[in-house]
C-alpha cells in the first residue's frame, strides 16, 4: 500500500451493527495512532431497515459501493485510497466487492467467515483469486468458521500481498486490544 490510505471504511459481521466492540476497538486504536486514519463505520441495508436476515452479496455489495464513494468524497480522495473491511460477514462481503471492481488500498478482514461451522465443504473463497490489494486476515486460532491452516490454504490464492494474524480465541476473539494492534501495526508496516 503506498502511498498510505486516506481511510478505512469498517463493516459488521451478520450478527451485529456499527458499533460491534472490535470495530470499535479498531476506530479507537486508529484514531490514536501517529498519523490518525480516519475510520467510518457503516451498517447494511437489513440493519438499517431493522431485518435480522443479512442481505443478499449484491445488496451489500451495491450499499459498500456507494458508502465507498460517499467516505471517498468527504476525504476528498478516490475509492482506490480507501482500506475497506469489517467482520465476519462484514469482511466478507468487502472481499467481494473489491474482487467485482470497487478500487481499494487493501482489505481488512478480521475474523473471516471461510465456511459455515462443520461445514468445510462449503468454502466462500472463489473470488479469491481477484483479490489484488494487500490483504490481512485477523482470526481466532479455535475459529469454527475456518482454521488457521485452512485460512493459510486458501489465502495462498489471493494474487495480492498477504498478512495472517493468530489470535488466541474463537470467532469473536475477546483480546480487541490485540486485534486492534494486529491492524495498526499492518497497516505501520504496508503503508509508507
Amino acid at each position: 500500500m503506498t502511498p498510505r490510505p486516506a481511510g478505512l471504511l469498517l463493516t459488521p459481521g451478520a450478527g451485529a451493527d456499527r458499533d460491534h466492540r472490535a470495530l470499535r476497538a479498531v476506530d479507537d486504536a486508529l484514531a490514536a495512532a501517529d498519523p490518525p486514519l480516519p475510520v467510518e463505520r457503516v451498517d447494511f441495508p437489513y440493519r438499517i431497515a431493522g431485518r435480522r436476515a443479512p442481505d443478499r452479496p449484491p445488496t451489500a455489495v451495491a450499499h459498500l459501493r456507494q458508502e465507498a464513494a460517499a467516505l471517498a468524497a468527504r476525504l476528498g480522495v478516490s475509492t482506490g485510497d480507501l482500506l475497506l473491511g469489517g467482520r465476519s460477514y462484514g469482511g466478507r462481503m468487502c472481499s467481494m466487492a473489491v474482487a467485482e471492481g470497487l478500487p481499494a488500498a487493501g482489505l481488512v478482514l478480521l475474523s473471516y467467515p471461510l465456511h459455515p461451522p462443520g461445514r468445510p465443504d462449503r468454502l466462500r473463497v472463489d473470488h479469491f483469486g481477484a483479490l489484488e490489494v494487500p490483504v490481512l486476515f485477523v482470526s481466532g486460532d479455535r475459529d469454527p468458521f475456518g482454521t488457521p491452516a485452512e485460512l493459510a490454504e486458501h489465502a495462498a490464492t489471493i494474487p495480492g500481498d498477504v498478512t495472517l494474524v493468530t489470535l488466541p480465541g474463537t470467532h469473536d476473539v475477546k483480546a480487541l486490544d490485540d486485534v486492534a494492534a494486529a491492524v495498526v501495526h499492518w497497516l505501520a508496516a504496508t503503508g509508507s
